[in-house]
Parts: C-alpha cells; sequence; structure tokens
C-alpha cells in the first residue's frame, strides 16, 4: 500500500474532487434538527434575553458545522475513518440539539460537554489524519485546538454555573472561538497561519455553505406548513400562508439566482481562496442564517397572530428581512468585485427602516406588516435579478 492511498486527503486538481459526499449530507441531517431547535426556541421565548440566548447558541450551531465544512474541505469522506469521523460528530450533534431547548437551564452541562467534545475532537483527528503531510497544515491545526481548548474551558465553566454566569462564562468561549480566524489562530511560540496555507476548494465550500442554506429554508418551510395545517380555513389565514411562502421564495431567489453561482466562480478561481472562505463563507453566512431562522418565526407569529403582535413579535417580523438583507449585501460584497454592497439591498434595508416606526406605533397589523416586509423582499430579489440580466446582456 502506498503513502497516497494511505492519505484520508482529498485528491484535487479532478474534476469531481470537490464533489460533496452522500455522507456529508447525511452530517447536515442533525443540523435540520438543530435549526428547529432554534426557531422554537426563539418563539417559546421572545424576549431580549431569550433572542441573546438563540443568538448564542446560533453561534456555536453554525461554528461547528462550517469548520467541520473547513475539515471535510481537505478529508476525503469516502475514507472509513473520515466517515466514522463524522459519524461521531452526529452522535454529539444530536446530544447537542437535544439540549437546545434548556441549554441554559438544566441542560446546559450537556450542551457544553457536546459541543466542546466535537470541536475539540473533529481538531485531534485532523491532526492525526495530517500526519506525514505536510508541517505547515499540522501547525495550522496545532494553532486551532490551542484556540479551542481555551474556548472549552469556558464553556465548561459555564455549564456548571446558572443564569447570568453561564450567559457570560459562554459568551466568552463564542469570543474566543470567532476572534480566532480573524487573527489567524496565532500562539505565542506558533506564530499565525496565512490565507494562502488555508488551500480550500473553493466550489466545495460554496456548494456546502449554499446546502446549509437551503437546510434553514427548508425548516422555515417546515414550520410554515405545520402551522398552516393547523389553523381554521379562513380567507385571512390563506393570506398569512401566502406572504410567507412568497416570502421563503425571494429569500431563495435573492441568494440562488445569481449569488451564489457567482460567489462559487470567483472562489473557485481565486489566487487566495482561504480570505474568501473565511469572509464571505465562514463569517456572512451566519447572518444569513440568523435571517432564515427569524424569519420562520416570523412567519408563524403572522400565521397565529394575524390580527395583533406585541412589541418584540413586530421586533421580530422586521429584523428576520433586515438580517436576512445585511448579510446577502456583505457576502455579495466580500465574494465579487464590488466596491459597495448591492444598491437593492441597501434599499431594501432603508424601505424596512422606514416600516419601523409605523410597526411599533402599532399602526400595521401582524399579517399587514409582513406582507410589507415580504413585499420589499420580492423587490430587491427582482430588482437585482432584473439589473444583473441586464449587465450580463451588455457585457462584451
Amino acid at each position: 500500500m502506498n503513502a497516497h492511498s494511505r492519505s484520508l486527503l482529498r485528491k484535487r486538481g479532478q474534476h469531481d474532487s470537490g464533489k460533496v459526499s452522500m455522507v456529508e449530507l447525511f452530517f447536515d441531517l442533525v443540523f435540520v434538527f438543530a435549526v428547529t431547535q432554534l426557531s422554537h426556541g426563539l418563539l417559546a421565548q421572545q424576549t431580549p434575553i431569550g433572542a441573546l440566548h438563540t443568538l448564542m447558541l446560533l453561534m456555536a450551531v453554525w461554528w461547528l458545522w462550517i469548520f467541520t465544512s473547513w475539515v471535510t474541505n481537505w478529508l476525503d469522506p469516502e475514507k472509513v475513518p473520515v466517515r466514522v469521523m463524522l459519524f461521531a460528530l452526529m452522535l454529539g450533534g444530536l446530544l447537542m440539539s437535544s439540549s437546545i431547548p434548556d441549554a441554559f437551564g438544566e441542560k446546559g452541562l450537556l450542551f457544553a460537554c457536546a459541543f466542546a467534545a466535537m470541536q475539540v475532537g473533529r481538531n485531534l483527528f485532523m491532526l492525526w489524519a495530517l500526519r506525514g503531510e505536510g508541517a505547515a497544515q499540522s501547525r495550522n491545526f496545532l494553532r486551532i485546538l490551542i484556540w479551542f481548548l481555551a474556548s472549552a474551558v469556558f464553556w465548561l465553566w459555564g455549564g456548571f454555573e446558572q443564569g447570568a454566569l453561564r450567559t457570560g462564562l459562554w459568551l466568552v468561549a463564542i469570543a474566543i472561538e470567532y476572534v480566532s480566524p480573524s487573527v489567524s489562530f496565532w500562539v505565542p511560540g506558533l506564530g499565525h497561519s496565512t490565507t494562502a496555507e488555508w488551500d480550500v476548494d473553493g466550489s466545495h465550500m460554496a456548494e456546502r455553505c449554499g446546502l446549509f442554506v437551503i437546510i434553514a429554508l427548508g425548516e422555515s418551510i417546515l414550520v410554515t406548513g405545520a402551522t398552516f395545517a393547523g389553523l381554521p380555513g379562513t380567507n385571512i389565514a390563506a393570506a398569512a400562508f401566502l406572504v410567507s411562502f412568497l416570502g421563503s421564495v425571494a429569500m431563495w431567489w435573492m441568494y440562488f439566482d445569481t449569488a451564489a453561482e457567482r460567489a462559487s466562480h470567483r472562489i473557485a478561481h481565486s489566487d487566495d481562496p482561504g480570505r474568501i472562505a473565511r469572509l464571505a463563507y465562514t463569517y456572512m453566512h451566519l447572518l444569513i442564517i440568523a435571517g432564515i431562522i427569524v424569519c420562520a418565526v416570523a412567519d408563524e407569529i403572522v400565521l397565529v397572530h394575524p390580527g395583533h403582535a406585541e412589541t418584540m413579535g413586530i421586533a421580530v417580523i422586521l429584523v428576520g428581512p433586515a438580517l436576512y438583507l445585511l448579510g446577502n449585501a456583505l457576502f455579495k460584497w466580500t465574494s465579487n468585485d464590488r466596491k459597495l454592497p448591492p444598491l437593492s439591498h441597501l434599499m431594501g434595508l432603508s424601505l424596512l427602516a422606514v416600516l419601523a416606526p409605523f410597526a411599533f406605533a402599532h399602526q400595521l397589523s401582524a399579517l399587514a406588516l409582513g406582507a410589507a416586509t415580504t413585499s420589499v423582499m420580492i423587490l430587491v430579489a427582482a430588482w437585482e435579478s432584473i439589473a444583473l440580466r441586464r449587465m450580463s446582456r451588455t457585457a462584451p
């Protein structure tokens, strides 16, 4: 058996080297459950502290998933040890996801242990997989391991505490993990890595993040369908259902019509794909996913309470589209040759800001506000689609 056959790394340079495997898609099923738990948690706790807790848990879930996607960008999921590693992460992910509704209650230690074990364990596996493959990548994952060991201390410490102390400790853990890539995982004595060392397959990274967007949109569709199925067959319920469905279509169109493909082409042909992967796909996609989850909660509010929403419900209906528009604007700005974010998205954010005073003055019903925000999303999607098609026709 030669050295190449023993390697756990993907083969590069072949036409299907960046193909997303079935085991990666199987792994993603755990995160369908996680996204559902997050949206249900926010719906059950429509308070500022509930929103903060949901955001923290989302940041943890996203960081776990995106770092695993980075790892499988290098590792070959068709190799048995890599599959076993992914199955182990799936088991941990199920335990973590099951604890999300009570993560700030009695199941905090379970969440912390599962999350920290997956983050640390995956990097230990990567160090083992990289033995004999080159010192640069091994040093890089040693740096990452040290950062995640530091964050694990605060995750586990917070799991043993309660209330505000747990929240504070977990905020520190999240800050450690989110800061680490921005400082290139600098460690005293080991220095820092460079994005040139993060030799990612751009098409694989783009497809993986697109699939997570589909997961979140799918969860939104499930919430809409399940809620509508339990409502009486009234015209108002039908109107709320249509508004929610069109909002999901607008979100799909805004991301997948042209943006995903253009960004995929850009990262696949970039001289520094690691830089684009870090900024556009690792950081900016968090806002996109957050927007979809909050929009799913907003859809349920509009469906169940079309005539009136409390102040927090109004905030949810407005913030969901705003997060999604902002995330898409920044993603498109950082993944393409744009001097500014798309004008259509900036206009959409401005229109949402105009709606806010009327909404918080309770001059709009929940259904009317939902219809207005959906109209903004449709307008942005149509504007961008038409503008890009005109540009492609006039391009030399």
